[in-house]
């Protein structure tokens, strides 16, 4: 099953399904490939499949071969479950490798897992890049979007294989380098929270108009189908409307109501939301959609409340079409300026000098938010943002100008027809919250200085309250 040694100009470590893909990918763009797995018995049938591409592949069985069999200085592709496996490869490939030698974490690792690994290896000669994949199966067979952190070594020993295979706009690849250390990762994790964000959010409209609209899937899968053509024009879009027209053979029911209301969740959308947390950001869109996803997980729960508590309904109308088309559009846009806060945030405290534009233009395709509107939030952040902020761009404001009427109809008649939309009144809660002026948290502000300033009891409080407010100013 070899190759001649050290003829690979790469070599790939897990042939899982993102593993194989991108194995093949590199192959199919004329790349030598070594490929390896732990469990040795996968790598034979992995190159009969192969077909044509089998001649640039060469299975290794053992680490000791594999590593052997690729080009100095070596490029190791690791696709391998994140955490504690791989923290036991690098111990095992480590005395195998020499001075110039990159290894890639491909997986959707915790950035501060990279971080960590790539200190240590400083000083080693070795590098460690950890890499974020975008796009699935077929992404990652055609074109993924690929986020890089590591060295600028790594870097350019990695550039020409990665643009070779990454997804192409308007024949630009989407990869590039964002910065040092957990630089990558960090990115495809926020990339995640948005798509958490961008699920949810669509989902809720298709909640509103399926049980306040009465609609049934094919119908809403129509609407959506017809938004592609649109501003709202996204992968995401896309797979929904072609998801509730999808109906089962055996029964002839749309697919989608078959499906159990349960929602699952790998945890990328959670760290998102915990990084935030750390960094002082409102990641509220986010915050919402994980939250959702867990109270979707409570079916039991929610079967027996549903007779018992009162619903209170008021009543209310539904939204146009339009309104609610525009409602995604707002609300997509504070979801994506909320995560682009986060990456700020992250960029200052971890110095990666992260590029924004290049970063709303490598996810223009290959990644699972595609989307028209990338294109908009990239052209401003080229253009340079008032305050920093991506909602006060120009053109970005005249967008929520157009749109925001529609999210507020579409969120106030959730609120009146009794149907759950986290996401979206999160984020206009959040639009709200920073457009104005003076806010309401003079109130807490004084609440906080009562009972931490002082530790009065009860009826000492108007004696107090003089001291009180000259500890209190006001801007």
């Amino acid at each position: 099953m070899a190759a001649d040694l050290k003829t690979a100009d790469i070599g790939v470590y897990g042939l899982g399904t993102m593993g194989s893909a991108l194995a093949l990918n590199l192959a199919e763009q004329g790349f030598r490939v070594a490929v390896s797995n732990r469990e040795a018995d996968w790598i034979a049938p992995f190159l009969d499949e192969a077909g044509p591409l089998a001649g640039q592949l060469s299975g290794h069985a053992t680490l000791e071969d594999f590593v052997d069999s690729i080009a100095q200085p070596r490029s190791i592709l690791f696709m391998i479950p994140s955490g504690a496996p791989m923290d036991a490869m690098i111990d095992a490939v480590m005395p195998l490798l020499d001075e110039g030698d990159t290894i890639i974490d491909g997986g959707n690792a915790d950035f501060h897992d990279t971080r960590r690994r790539a200190a240590a290896f400083d000083g080693t000669g070795r590098h460690f890049v950890g890499m974020g994949v975008s796009g699935g199966e077929e992404g990652a067979r055609h074109g993924p979007s690929m986020m890089v952190g590591g060295t600028d070594h790594s870097w350019t020993q990695l550039r020409p294989m990665l643009s070779a295979i990454a997804a192409k706009f308007q024949g630009a690849p989407c990869v590039d380098h964002l910065g040092p250390d957990g630089a990558g990762h960090f990115v495809k994790t926020v990339h995640n929270g948005i798509e958490y964000a961008d699920m949810q959010m669509i989902a809720e409209v298709y909640g509103l108009l399926r049980d306040a609209g009465g609609q049934t899937a094919p119908q809403i899968g129509a609407l959506f189908q017809s938004w592609q053509k649109g501003p709202l024009s996204s992968y995401l879009i896309e797979v929904s409307a072609a998801a509730l027209q999808t109906v089962d053979a055996e029964s002839g029911m749309p697919m989608v109501d078959l499906i159990l209301d349960k929602a699952g969740q790998k945890g990328t959308g959670r760290w998102t939301l915990i990084e935030a947390l750390k960094l002082g950001q409102s990641a509220s869109s986010i915050e919402a959609a994980v939250g959702a996803r867990g109270w979707s997980s409570e079916k039991d729960l929610r079967v027996a409340a549903a007779p018992l508590l009162p619903d209170a309904v008021t009543g209310g109308t539904l939204p146009t079409e339009d309104e609610m088309k525009s409602a995604l559009l707002a609300a997509r846009i504070l979801g994506h300026a909320q995560g682009f806060r986060v990456l700020s945030a992250a960029s200052d405290e971890f110095g990666w000098q992260l590029d924004m534009a290049r970063i709303a233009e490598i996810w223009r395709a290959g990644c699972i938010i595609r989307s028209a509107l990338l294109d908009d939030l990239a052209d401003a952040f080229h253009a340079g943002l008032p305050e920093g902020a991506l909602i006060l761009a120009p053109a970005i404001r005249d967008m929520l100008g157009d749109h925001l009427a529609g999210l507020r109809k579409t969120v106030a008649a959730g609120v009146s027809l009794g149907v759950p939309m986290p996401a979206l009144s999160a984020s206009l809660a959040w639009y709200d919250s920073i457009r104005t002026a003076r806010g309401s948290a003079n109130l807490i502000q004084a609440q906080r200085d009562f009972f931490g300033a002082h530790g009065f009891e009860r009826g000492d409080i108007a004696g107090a309250h003089h001291g009180t407010w000259n500890a209190i100013r006001r801007d």
